[in-house]
């Protein structure tokens, strides 16, 4: 007999409420303080018991995890990449909003490097795919090899190293990364 779904109807908006005040109340402890922040502070800040922040995230790495994928999250608007639209299109708004995101709350990042920041492999492969279906990889580039770069040029340590701190602009930062783009790719064909 399979287990029965359990659901929380109406409760689950103030299940979701509580989540999202630990995971606020983290990222402000942890732009602060660095990921050393305790448990019993994050809780503290969001006025909520322990027991309902190890409930919601199981410890604290799992907490970590979820600030981390949280922050590293791609709006809705930034999926819509589909094969109608032009992959290069793709690729400078994906560049567009790494930048915006990663310039968004820069401490938290820079607290959070070498969790998991990027869980965008999948994404990543599938632009690069795209880009090669529609002849956009320069000859010899391999579809990894623009997964790869594409990975590295929308992480928050290649953005962070350009930014430097906000004496260059976000969207300087993006033009950099566009040109480092042109490595990999075909010139765009001229109509």
């Amino acid at each position: 007999m399979a287990a029965r779904e359990y659901r929380l109807g109406r409760r689950q908006a103030e299940v979701d409420r509580t989540r999202n005040r630990i995971l606020a109340a983290a990222r402000e402890l942890v732009s602060e303080l660095g990921p050393q922040s305790s448990l019993g502070k994050v809780s503290q800040r969001a006025g909520v018991s322990r027991i309902t922040v190890y409930n919601q995230f199981r410890s604290k790495a799992g907490l970590l995890e979820a600030l981390s994928a949280e922050a590293g999250r791609r709006p809705a608007s930034a999926d819509r990449a589909d094969s109608a639209t032009d992959p290069r299109e793709d690729l400078k708004l994906r560049i567009d909003h790494a930048c915006a995101a990663w310039a968004a709350d820069s401490r938290l990042h820079r607290q959070l490097e070498g969790r998991t920041q990027r869980a965008r492999s999948d994404d990543d492969h599938a632009l690069a795919e795209r880009l090669a279906a529609n002849d956009c990889l320069r000859p010899g580039c391999s579809i990894k090899e623009a997964e790869d770069v594409i990975g590295i040029l929308t992480s928050f340590p290649t953005f962070d190293r350009l930014h430097n701190e906000g004496r260059r602009s976000v969207a300087g930062v993006s033009e950099i990364l566009l040109r480092m783009a042109s490595g990999f790719l075909t010139a765009p064909a001229q109509v």
